[in-house]
């Protein structure tokens, strides 16, 4: 009994010091871990909503650029932090739920190490093809490939990476071969599917988007589920391959264990910053997509992504590196 009631008196003590946390929150900044270079999109929206957060939270929001490892570095940074709400994670899909079942080093477990706060934006791919390839769509380029078998060729940013994958699904999906020729970045992918190296792509729209307006790349498709506000005479992938879609996402995250009130103050700041009209302006300009939903929403986004990309991991025999 004696043990028990020391049991209940330290679990009521730690209760009532997380209570009394989340109450006077926050007295001092609040560091935003962004895991990739500066420029990067979740760097350009952090520092986009951070001043509008400061205005009603009262305190700075800082922004640091913790890159290194695919995002890893970074990550592994905050599910290490206190769980006080004084330091939180900018991430994505590709780290968060692809990056665990490619990797063999990963040191956090995305489910178990942090607690999702908000979901800011969804982002698609473009599937683009140099102008001058025998094909004009995706079903096309489906049929050309299943014509000439691994003469298709295909550049992305990397094995493993989230477009490499999206790729594959579609062609678990459309009985197909192709060629992968991996690049380290999206600048490469566009002057070499331009200069007729390879013959198609897919990469994030942002940065293909001026080349496809010029003319230099030819759009054959989104990844996404419905057609894009920006590209509306683009059709999806999905409707060359029905039931197709592959869509990313980026959101804000904490170290496990933070107290629910400062989960839920974050969320609603990051929701009402991220639809101020000279904020999404900017992000929907550059083909993203806001979104303003609960921390639960964003727990079920994650896990069920984190199952998804298993899954495909299996289906292709991926080997993690």
């Amino acid at each position: 009994m004696k043990r028990l009631r020391v049991f209940v008196l330290a679990a009521f003590a730690l209760g009532f010091a997380a209570a009394a946390l989340a109450q006077s929150w926050p007295s001092k900044p609040i560091k935003i871990v962004i895991p990739f270079p500066p420029g990067n999109t979740m760097d350009i929206m952090t520092r986009l909503i951070g001043p509008k957060m400061t205005e009603r939270l009262g305190q700075p929001i800082v922004a640091e650029n913790r890159p290194g490892a695919s995002g890893m570095l970074g990550l592994d940074f905050v599910a290490k932090a206190p769980p006080d709400g004084y330091i939180i994670a900018a991430g994505q899909g590709g780290n968060l739920t692809v990056l665990p079942h490619t990797s063999k080093n990963i040191s956090y477990d995305p489910l178990k190490d942090f607690v999702p706060i908000a979901v800011s934006t969804t982002n698609y791919l473009g599937i683009v093809a140099n102008p001058d390839v025998p094909f004009n769509s995706v079903a096309e380029m489906i049929a050309y490939a299943k014509a000439n078998p691994g003469k298709l060729t295909v550049a992305t940013n990397g094995e493993g990476g989230f477009p490499h994958l999206a790729f594959e699904h579609l062609r678990l999906m459309g009985g197909f071969t192709f060629t992968h020729i991996p690049y380290k970045g999206s600048a490469a992918i566009a002057t070499d599917v331009i200069g007729g190296q390879v013959q198609a792509g897919i990469d994030g729209i942002t940065g293909l988007a001026p080349h496809v307006r010029s003319g230099r790349l030819r759009l054959l498709a989104v990844t996404n589920r419905a057609r894009a506000p920006l590209w509306p005479d683009t059709p999806t992938a999905g409707e060359a391959v029905p039931g197709y879609e592959s869509g990313g996402w980026f959101g804000y995250v904490a170290p496990a264990g933070t107290p629910r009130n400062i989960i839920l103050r974050m969320n609603e700041e990051i929701n009402r910053a991220i639809v101020l009209p000279d904020i999404s302006e900017k992000l929907v300009g550059a083909g993203l997509i806001i979104v303003t939903e609960s921390p639960e929403y964003f727990a079920n986004l994650m896990r069920s992504d984190y199952a998804k990309y298993g899954k495909l991991m299996r289906d292709i025999g991926f080997q993690p590196q």
